[in-house]
């Protein structure tokens, strides 16, 4: 079975010309939504997907602006709001050494040098800076977890565990 990975959720119309707006959930947004590119479509409680082929891109405020082939009018356009653009997981192209995308991470559990197991990560934070990442930890207490190379030693997404530097007041 295909496994999909979220790439944005179309949020609006835009225009009467079928003009969409997307709300992305990607860092390569250029590329997912470049002219020519196809993507799944899933509508709000269907769990098969339609594939959808970009015809236009265009960033708008906090919105990509895309319009679909065969999506011409405003009429069209309503249709598809709240649908989910996805990418297949094996169309997902390698990241340099050292970073990772938030899928990779999510479910990783969080464990000191020493062995002792922090929690599991829920949730990343993007901050501008570097990424945080949420752990909730067995007694069910959160840990936030810097994704710095002093405090984040090694990350095995294949074993779906992280080893970390637990150092003086990083965890409550």
């Amino acid at each position: 079975m295909t496994e999909y990975l979220n790439v944005g959720k179309i949020v609006n119309t835009h225009g009467v010309q079928g003009e969409l707006r997307v709300l992305s959930v990607t860092d390569f947004a250029m590329e997912r939504f470049a002219p020519g590119n196809e993507l799944a479509l899933f509508k709000p409680g269907e769990q098969k997907p339609t594939r959808v082929k970009i015809l236009t891109h265009r960033q708008h405020k906090n919105f990509d602006l895309i319009t679909l082939e065969n999506v011409y009018n405003i009429k069209l356009a309503e249709e598809l709001k709240n649908s989910e653009l996805k990418i297949e997981r094996d169309r997902v192209q390698a990241l340099p050494k050292g970073e990772y995308y938030h899928h990779e991470i999510l479910g990783c559990q969080i464990v000191g040098e020493d062995g002792t197991v922090v929690g599991v990560i829920k949730e990343v934070l993007s901050t501008g800076a570097n990424d945080v990442w949420i752990a909730k930890g067995a007694n069910g207490k959160e840990q936030l977890i810097p994704f710095i190379p002093s405090v984040v030693l090694d990350v095995n997404v294949a074993d779906k565990i992280v080893t970390i530097e637990i150092i003086e007041g990083l965890l409550n």
